[in-house]
C-alpha cells in the first residue's frame, strides 16, 4: 500500500479548508483516510497552518511520501528539515 501525506478538501464553496491526511494513493481527494496529519486555512487573514509535527515525522519514517504542497508546508514548519537531520544522522552512526 502505497501512502501518501496530502490535502483533501473540507469548507464550502468559495470557503475553501484542507486537511492534511495520510491516505491510500490509489482513494480519490476527498476519499477514506487513514490518519489526519493536521490542517490549513487558507482564507483566514493570516493563514492558519497546523501541523502535528510527531504523526507527520511518523508518517515520513514509514515511508509515507508527501504531495508537492504538503511538502511545502512542512518545510514552512521546519518538519522537513528535521526529518532530513534525522536521515543524515541515522546514516552516519
Amino acid at each position: 500500500m502505497a501512502v501518501k501525506l496530502r490535502l483533501t478538501r473540507m469548507g464550502s464553496k468559495k470557503a475553501p479548508r484542507y486537511r492534511i491526511v495520510a491516505a491510500d494513493s490509489r482513494f480519490p481527494r476527498d476519499g477514506r483516510v487513514i490518519d489526519t496529519v493536521g490542517y490549513i486555512n487558507p482564507t483566514a487573514d493570516p493563514e492558519e497552518v497546523f501541523v502535528d509535527a510527531e504523526k507527520a515525522l511518523n508518517w515520513l519514517r514509514n515511508g509515507a511520501q508527501p504531495s508537492d504542497t504538503v511538502r511545502n508546508i512542512l518545510s514552512g514548519q521546519g518538519i522537513m528539515k528535521q526529518y532530513h537531520d534525522e536521515k543524515a544522522a541515522g546514516k552516519k552512526k
